[in-house]
């Protein structure tokens, strides 16, 4: 009876967090071949025109090649371009609720007064471009960590949540700095400071255009492997990733491309894309978009194979590292069965890995007291790890 009760609060809670933003806009679905124009997609889009292929087959299809060959759609050139920029850190928030945007205009504020001091930021010019100059522009917060031995330099690279804010996963920064880990705290392709201006919400990492958010995927993979480039060059020899939701996609793909990924802390992780966005409810209007056009589930599920963490396990699986997975009992976003599904694979592929259930759901993970627990989970993985690291280095 107990049980019942809670699981019914948790999902109330679970559900007035995902709808208390009103900003989510239904658009109409966009094929967006012309995202993945040089793996394919404009040779796709030609036989579209001519009449050869529908456009959900030829999409189908793109998905298919791209999974079959993941290392050439996610291959790159390291930048040339690294840069530290000092300037001082901005909210950038994704709601429109009236404290949301006070707290902003108190940052801006303290920025002018001087109160707000300037911050290191990793720049560099993503090996992936877009048709938004803003969201090309690679960002990263960095937070570096004296360690005051000869020991090997380690790092982490952490991804936040969709719709993050720019001081989203900072602390987990700051925690591990303690540790005498540096991190760099990165933002995803149209996040934060590189959400192109007409947007309110991070929407086209993920929506309706379905070309434009595999590139994104592949721009998050990229970036994030750019960084590793990056870390090398400052003499870092011990790196991980830690992503929450959207930004464990990006990290499990990256990790699976990149066997310099010797760390894996995934806040949060399911099997296909395309079921995360047709079941999860804070991609419902995502989802409507999807109906109204007259696809089903599975095709949903065939269109965004490419981002899909399930079509890489055997490449996550060929390198050994320490892995950690994070799932919530009453996820509403992640549905539970799918993080289920995760492990049952991880099993399946004799990956090494440890795992750990938060009582809450999906958004709720970010209200106390549920956010310690996962801070606990996180941050006491992490530290073990990289001391484990160390001593085998050693």
């Amino acid at each position: 009876m107990l049980s019942q009760l809670y699981a019914k609060w948790m999902y109330e809670w679970e559900t007035a967090l995902t709808t208390r933003d009103q900003n989510r806009i239904e658009r109409p679905l966009e094929w967006g071949f012309d995202y993945l124009s040089d793996f394919g997609g404009e040779e796709a889009a030609q036989k579209v025109a001519s009449g050869e292929l529908t456009a959900l087959s030829a999409m189908s299809a793109l998905n298919e090649r791209i999974s079959a060959d993941p290392h050439s759609f996610f291959d790159y050139a390291t930048p040339t371009d690294f840069r530290i920029e000092q300037r001082h850190p901005e909210l950038f928030p994704t709601n429109v609720r009236p404290e949301t945007l006070e707290q902003e205009r108190e940052y801006h504020r303290q920025a002018e007064v001087g109160e707000l001091r300037r911050e290191p930021f990793l720049r560099f010019t993503s090996p992936v471009r877009t048709p938004y100059p803003e969201n090309d522009t690679v960002n990263a917060r960095w937070y570096p960590a004296e360690t005051g031995d000869k020991s090997p330099k380690q790092a982490m690279i952490v991804m936040p949540q969709w719709n993050a804010d720019a001081f989203s996963h900072n602390a987990f920064c700051t925690m591990f700095n303690r540790f005498g880990i540096s991190c760099l705290r990165l933002s995803k392709p149209y996040h934060d400071i590189r959400r192109p201006l007409e947007l309110e919400r991070s929407d086209y990492a993920v929506s309706a255009n379905i070309g434009r958010t595999i590139s994104a995927c592949r721009q998050a993979v990229v970036d994030i492997r750019s960084c590793i480039d990056w870390l090398q060059s400052q003499g870092y020899e011990q790196i991980g990733v830690l992503g929450t939701s959207l930004g464990s996609c990006y990290s499990f793909i990256a990790a699976a491309m990149d066997p310099r990924i010797r760390v894996c802390a995934f806040n949060y992780a399911s099997t296909w894309f395309g079921d995360v966005v047709w079941t999860g409810q804070s991609t419902r209007h995502i989802r409507a978009s999807f109906e109204h056009a007259g696809l089903t589930q599975d095709q949903v599920r065939q269109i965004f194979l490419a981002v899909s963490p399930m079509s890489y396990m055997a490449q996550f699986a060929a390198n050994p590292r320490h892995t950690l997975v994070v799932h919530a009992t009453y996820d509403l976003t992640f549905v539970r069965e799918f993080s289920l599904d995760v492990l049952k694979s991880f099993d399946a592929h004799h990956i090494d890995y440890t795992s750990k259930v938060l009582p809450c759901g999906h958004y709720t993970t970010g209200e106390a007291p549920y956010k310690y627990l996962d801070g606990w989970y996180l941050g006491s993985f992490v530290w073990r790890t990289f001391k484990q690291l160390k001593l085998e280095k050693s």
